[in-house]
């Protein structure tokens, strides 16, 4: 039966999208693991999680010592840099783990990866130039990026699908403890040891990382005739990189560091235009084992999958960039205002572990999904509603809502991938959804920020352009929330309403690419869960 012949033939609930690799390959012999007790599955993802625990941790640790770090180094350009080199090298290399892992198993991609991270934080601790933290950052990128990818790859190889939403569950309320903890962590050693030991601290628990993953992960690879280096897709993988790459790079300084219209900014997106074309074609008529078999896009549940991550993460972290603005619009400060998300990362945990729950009670994800995104949907409309007099416990409820539904989104997005492909292919397309993912955090933020601006811009001008001084006031008011609270008290009422309305603004746009999500996972078909690896 060839690929076409598959696509046509209508899918049961039996029945797996692809049960044969649409690249040529066809690995039916691939080696199942043995399914271990849940004692050893805890020993086994225990040793993982605290890789990927680490890995969050320092997420909101870089964070919360951005100003510190720029600061001692005299230089406040530094501080986008710290988040956009870690960025743009965990997506561009998160994607890349899937196939490398399948090819040189997962124990050395952990491995790998801890002593990456490992090396990227012991440079930062040890910069004494803005050039050096910054490779830091960039180096301990790619391995955070794939304690987080190979951590969701090992945990598919081990648990059958009709458990597999728990034990995700679980690992996202590990990598939500890190995000929670890092920032208070990050503050306090700043405060007593100086931010360099932030970094230089994760080294040793990352060295326990690397040797308990070697000793107790070992999952069979398929053997091959061919060597395993000429098996790697380096063309595939060198475009793949390259899109992902110039992407960013042009959506992170896009209006942030330089105008939209600055030739580095334009340059980035063409290029990576046609870097992605390139990869398309390698993959698809060039490589024998593709990075991303791009065949599997084209299946329905597959695209609906990846396209749901996408417009659901570009909502949910433009979200998490201007709700504490909305906040200190209010008068509380930035602390004060980041605590208010904490309801957020509660509910994501939450709707994570019991949507994995529900599935494994009933074997099936369908109707929950209709059900998380109606939620995700009904949040996004909710925090329209906010205002400067919105009573003080409504925006929790809201948030909570939304975070349970990016959770829930995010598991059974997970688990519906996976169920509609054979199992030597849920690498690749958990490895395709992340990079939908990582572009998807950077565009929702680039789109809140372009919507606020220019909103907020044409608003102040309407409110004050008849000033004299109306240039420099407007241009200190865009630059600075704390422009506000300086203001004639005449004015303060007019500023508030400009920036009210930009962020309305912000909140309906992401509302509509809520909505976008909410839609494209109308398209996931229901496959069956297994009890069992072998899926029968």
């Amino acid at each position: 039966m060839s690929v076409g012949d598959i696509a046509r033939e209508p899918a049961s609930e039996q029945t797996p999208l692809l049960r044969d690799s649409p690249d040529g390959d066809a690995n039916e012999n691939t080696p199942l693991p043995q399914e271990p007790s849940t004692k050893e599955l805890i020993w086994i993802l225990g040793s993982i999680w605290l890789g990927v625990f680490l890995a969050a941790l320092d997420t909101t640790i870089v964070a919360t010592l951005s100003a510190p770090i720029s600061s001692s180094f005299n230089s406040f350009s530094l501080l986008s840099w710290l988040a956009t080199s870690y960025l743009i090298s965990n997506a561009a290399c998160q994607p890349l783990s899937g196939r490398l892992t399948d090819i040189y198993s997962r124990r050395w991609g952990l491995v790998f990866s801890n002593i990456f991270f490992a090396l990227g934080n012991l440079i930062c601790g040890l910069a004494r130039a803005q050039w050096v933290i910054i490779l830091g950052r960039v180096v301990a990128g790619v391995g955070g990026g794939g304690l987080t990818a190979i951590s969701t790859f090992v945990t598919s190889d081990l648990v059958p699908l009709r458990k597999r939403g728990i034990w995700q569950g679980i690992g996202n309320i590990c990598y939500g403890a890190g995000m929670g903890l890092g920032g208070v962590f990050g503050g306090w050693i700043n405060d007593t040891l100086g931010w360099r030991w932030a970094f230089l601290l994760q080294v040793p628990f990352l060295v326990i990382s690397c040797v308990l993953v070697a000793i107790k992960v070992n999952i069979p690879v398929k053997e091959s005739d061919t060597a395993r280096i000429k098996r790697v897709d380096f063309l595939g993988a060198i475009t793949l990189v390259l899109t992902l790459v110039t992407l960013l790079l042009g959506l992170n300084t896009g209006g942030n560091q330089v105008p939209w219209t600055h030739p580095l900014v334009v340059t980035s997106l063409v290029a990576s235009a046609i870097f992605l074309g390139l990869f398309i074609y390698v993959e698809a008529e060039v490589a024998s084992e593709p990075v991303i078999p791009v065949r599997l896009l084209l299946y329905r549940t597959v695209a609906a999958a990846c396209l749901t991550n996408w417009f659901s993460t570009m909502a949910v972290f433009g979200l998490l960039f201007y709700l504490p603005v909305y906040f200190q619009v209010q008068g509380l400060s930035a602390t004060a205002a980041g605590a208010r998300i904490i309801p957020q990362a509660i509910g994501t945990s939450i709707g994570s572990l019991g949507s994995g729950i529900i599935m494994r009670a009933s074997g099936r994800y369908a109707f929950l999904n209709y059900v998380a995104m109606a939620v995700q949907v009904l949040s996004a409309g909710l925090i329209c509603t906010l205002n400067l007099d919105t009573p003080v416990g409504l925006p929790f409820l809201y948030f909570f809502l939304g975070g349970a539904s990016y959770g829930s989104m995010l598991t059974i997005t997970l688990v519906a991938l996976i169920s509609s492909v054979d199992h030597h292919h849920h690498a690749v397309v958990t490895s395709a959804s992340y990079a939908f993912r990582s572009t998807g955090s950077t565009i929702g933020i680039t789109i809140a920020s372009a919507v606020f601006q220019n909103t907020l811009k044409l608003g102040l001008w309407s409110r004050f352009g008849e000033r004299e001084d109306a240039k420099e006031l407007i241009g200190r008011l865009r630059d600075s929330l704390d422009e506000i609270w300086k203001m004639p008290p005449a004015l303060t009422p007019g500023v508030l309403d400009a920036y009210m309305d930009s962020l309305r603004a912000v909140f309906v746009a992401l509302l509509g690419l809520a909505v976008l999500g909410a839609l494209a996972s109308l398209a996931m078909k229901e496959h069956k869960l297994h009890n069992n690896l072998a899926r029968r």
